[in-house]
């Protein structure tokens, strides 16, 4: 019986697969496109407005990658359950805690810096695993996959860390998600004190993505040395 399943099995992983990096895709490509096209109407007075016509879809792209935590762990992809974790984590505090949760904090031009990085990532990221669900590699789209990064990831986490420091006072003034503590400790734990915390995780997770991605590109382009030798 498992032999008569598992080519159905893969097959139905491959169309999940493949239908939601396609998704993602076009998600990502919207956002990347809307803010061009934005500056490219309205000059630059459009970054402040970058959250206002993006947020929806920004939303919607970044809860469906939740799943790319839950397939590695299922085995359903041949990749590394952390760096995910890291990246998607980081994001939804950028995206959800801070942007979401402060008006003060959406039209500033830092979330036009982290709208556009986090698209550019996505929208070479994004379809060269949809072709690989296929068997198919382009190769000027690999190496893209495969070299962006170097320059994407560090100014994504770049405009991040501004997030959260342009934050911190905000949260300070406002004592949102603040702890409170006993009369005898004090008033409450501002939940600045942990964005602070959290900008050294940041770029911790930084450092263990681009190892990573290092370590992805090497053994992706080693292995096409060997098979062209």
């Amino acid at each position: 019986m498992s032999d008569i399943f598992s080519p159905v099995l893969e097959t139905l992983t491959k169309i999940y697969l493949f239908t939601y990096n396609l998704i993602q895709f076009l998600g990502f490509l919207w956002i990347f496109s809307s803010i061009t096209v934005q500056l490219a109407l309205e000059g630059t007075d459009s970054v402040h407005h970058t959250f206002d016509y993006c947020w929806i879809m920004m939303f919607i792209c970044q809860i469906l990658a939740v799943v790319e935590v839950i397939n590695p762990a299922l085995g359903l992809v041949n990749t590394a359950v952390f760096p995910a974790m890291v990246q998607v984590m980081g994001r939804n505090v950028i995206l959800f805690v801070i942007f979401g949760s402060l008006a003060e904090m959406q039209n500033r031009i830092v979330v036009f810096f982290v709208f556009y990085t986090w698209s550019a990532i996505e929208i070479f990221r994004y379809p060269f695993y949809m072709l690989a669900c296929v068997g198919v590699e382009w190769r000027l789209l690999t190496w893209l996959r495969y070299t962006s990064w170097a320059l994407l990831y560090p100014l994504g986490t770049l405009a991040e860390a501004v997030t959260v420091i342009q934050s911190l006072s905000i949260f300070d003034e406002s004592d949102l998600y603040s702890i409170p503590l006993p009369a005898a400790l004090g008033q409450s734990i501002s939940f600045s004190f942990t964005l602070k915390l959290y900008l050294f995780v940041m770029f911790l997770g930084l450092f263990i993505n681009l190892r990573h991605m290092n370590s992805q590109r090497r053994r992706h382009f080693i292995r096409k040395e060997f098979k062209v030798d």
